[in-house]
């Protein structure tokens, strides 16, 4: 009886434990299904708007996404900050705006600093298993090894969470120009809508019947890889993401930083078990109009996993732990696209695009080699040569004005330019204002012209010559550079006086803004730029040749062309100067004839030149020759 007292004296307190004991245990499992890491999936196609089903898009027939959007998210404001695919990669990757590291130009290969490492590696350590399949496609050296040997996330360990990319080639721009001929099409050219910039052509509409096809088909692959998800019974494991890496691959989309080229589509879904990693933002089977962009895609994938995002990306998580509130502006650029130089930035905000060019003098229509086997692009071309085009059309052929702001729910094609509208000039001020604040809060080094950023870098990278003020003196160099654009005649005195500055930079943009002013500004320089000659920066002799070949007398003309073949030799002087001396000579055309038989003996390749952009050099020598010899 005494025991049975003791334990019945117990009970109360056996109880009382049990019940405790019980709430803490299932408290901490409770916790450990919330901190369990999910396994992300990203879907990426290349060369493709947002032209879904899930977009409102009528025409398009992408039953996949659109079914994955309704359960998941569609982001209806996603940037992809770089309107062609290197670059753009280069952005996600890294984490870091390409014009804070050097690498917003086509296939160039600058290093990160020591410390940086590319957002995969930061996943590995946590212990997910990262896998590429099968592009990487970057402007940066890798530090280090990046992804997994392995191509797909079958291959990880039991258990291990999985970070995966499967990335679809079938929507790229070769894929919509080298249809077959007796192919039927899937969609009716005749239905298609041409945007305003376009000529309305049996060429141009086939062009876009068949981009919508090969979205079809790339669709079919999305739907593929999410079946592959469903039937290892990890569909409710994985956060899925699709997006494309730029806009189409169409002319005036990809390559240009318009909306038209920058705009991506993203759609996102996040299973139950991870709602709790959602943001407000995020609904199920709804749009929501967040500014995001590929600049927030690092920070976002660690933050989904439980990785706080290091401090030196400029992006912000906009789901995961670790989520940031909406920004107000997203930024883009443009850089060399190939073997053709622009500088051109971007930012947006819910409603308007401001974009500020800084080499106005070029048209928007370079030649690009690779541009131009598309059949909408030469036809576009030939019809301006022949006088049959009128505006908005034209514009594309055409040099820039410096700065450009268009509303885009009321002119979602970008062709009525309200820079110089008295009613907007509050807004165009406020993107002015975001523009250069960015410039200086990412220390943006590509008003350094592209050889400078590599001579700059030795012995350190680009990214670090950027946060140099003793080095890089970015106020100055900018002020320059936006005196030279704004074309106004103002700056013209200033602008000769930088001529005598120490930094090269700013000589730079001093005799591009005499350039660019045209032929009365040359003449009236003509003393300065034949001295800038004789310069010892290499960048600055060539402009200086330019802007004599172009507009000065005989004997200008030919002390340019000396300059010019003196410095065209990839062997010489590398891949950097030598484009930018091929670009220059192809500029004056027939004035550059002379020079027709020694363009045919340089050099096409050189031992120091980074292997993806070995074509370059060969291209502009070839466009060359056969301009040069007919």
């Amino acid at each position: 009886m005494k025991a049975l007292s003791f334990y019945h004296n117990l009970a109360p307190l056996h109880l009382t434990w049990l019940l405790l004991s019980v709430f803490i245990f299932g408290s901490t499992t409770l916790s450990s299904a919330e901190n369990k890491r999910p396994n992300i999936l990203w879907l990426t196609s290349e060369d493709n708007g947002p032209h879904l089903g899930c977009y409102g898009d009528t025409y398009a027939d992408t039953p996949h996404i659109d079914a994955l959007a309704k359960k998941g998210s569609t982001y209806l404001n996603a940037w992809s900050t770089a309107p062609v695919c290197a670059p753009a990669r280069t952005t996600i990757i890294s984490g870091i705006f390409p014009p804070a590291t050097g690498a917003e130009h086509m296939r160039s290969q600058l290093h990160l600093p020591e410390p940086f490492k590319m957002y995969p590696q930061y996943l590995k350590e946590a212990g997910y298993f990262c896998t590429n399949r099968k592009k990487e496609d970057y402007n940066l050296v890798k530090p280090g090894q990046v992804w997994e040997k392995a191509t797909h996330w079958k291959q990880r360990e039991k258990d291990q969470p999985f970070f995966a990319i499967f990335n679809f080639t079938i929507s790229h721009e070769s894929k919509i120009r080298n249809w077959n001929k007796n192919k039927k099409l899937i969609h009716d050219p005749k239905k298609v809508r041409i945007p305003a910039y376009h000529p309305d052509t049996p060429e141009v509409r086939k062009g876009w019947a068949q981009y919508y096809d090969q979205l079809t088909a790339m669709d079919k692959l999305v739907g593929g890889a999410l079946q592959e998800l469903e039937e290892a019974g990890l569909s409710e494991d994985t956060i899925v993401f699709y997006y494309g890496d730029h806009g189409p691959g169409m002319p005036r989309s990809k390559r240009w930083p318009y909306n038209s080229g920058l705009r991506v589509p993203l759609v996102v879904y996040i299973p139950e078990k991870f709602k709790h990693l959602a943001s407000p933002d995020y609904k199920k089977g709804e749009k929501t109009d967040r500014l995001v962009g590929f600049i927030d895609l690092a920070p976002t994938v660690l933050s989904l996993a439980g990785i706080k995002p290091p401090k030196h990306f400029h992006g912000n998580a906009f789901l995961g732990k670790y989520q940031a509130q909406p920004v107000s502006y997203q930024h883009g650029f443009r850089g060399r696209m190939d073997e053709r130089y622009d500088l051109v930035r971007v930012v947006r905000d819910q409603q308007f695009i401001y974009i500020r060019n800084y080499m106005p003098h070029k048209i928007y229509g370079q030649y690009i080699d690779y541009m131009f086997k598309t059949p909408t692009t030469r036809v576009w071309k030939q019809l301006y040569d022949e006088g049959k085009l009128s505006p908005p059309q034209t514009y594309f052929w055409e040099t820039k004005p410096a700065e450009e702001l268009y509303d885009l729910k009321n002119d979602p094609d970008e062709v009525k330019n309200l820079a110089k509208n008295p009613k907007y000039k509050s807004k165009l001020e406020e993107l002015r204002k975001a523009h250069r604040d960015h410039v200086f809060k990412i220390r943006d080094i590509g008003f350094l012209p592209e050889a400078q950023i590599q001579t700059r870098s030795k012995g350190r990278t680009a990214y670090e010559v950027g946060r140099d003020n003793k080095t890089y003196d970015l106020p100055k160099i900018l002020e320059t550079a936006e005196m030279a654009s704004s074309m106004d005649s103002k700056f013209s005195t200033e602008l000769k006086n930088r001529l005598g500055s120490s930094d090269p930079a700013i000589r730079y943009w001093a005799v591009l803004g005499i350039l660019m002013r045209g032929e009365d500004e040359v003449k009236a320089s003509r003393r300065d730029l034949l001295g800038a000659l004789r310069d010892k920066d290499p960048s600055v002799k060539i402009i200086a040749a330019e802007a004599l070949g172009r507009y000065g007398n005989k004997k200008d003309l030919e002390a340019a062309l000396e300059t010019l073949i003196q410095n065209a030799s990839i062997q010489k002087h590398g891949v950097y100067v030598s484009m930018l001396a091929l670009n220059a000579i192809d500029i004056l055309g027939d004035k550059a004839k002379p020079l027709a038989e020694q363009i045919k003996k340089l050099p096409q390749k050189a031992k120091d030149t980074p292997g993806r952009m070995g074509n370059y050099v060969p291209r502009l020598l070839g466009a060359l020759s056969r301009r040069l010899s007919n």
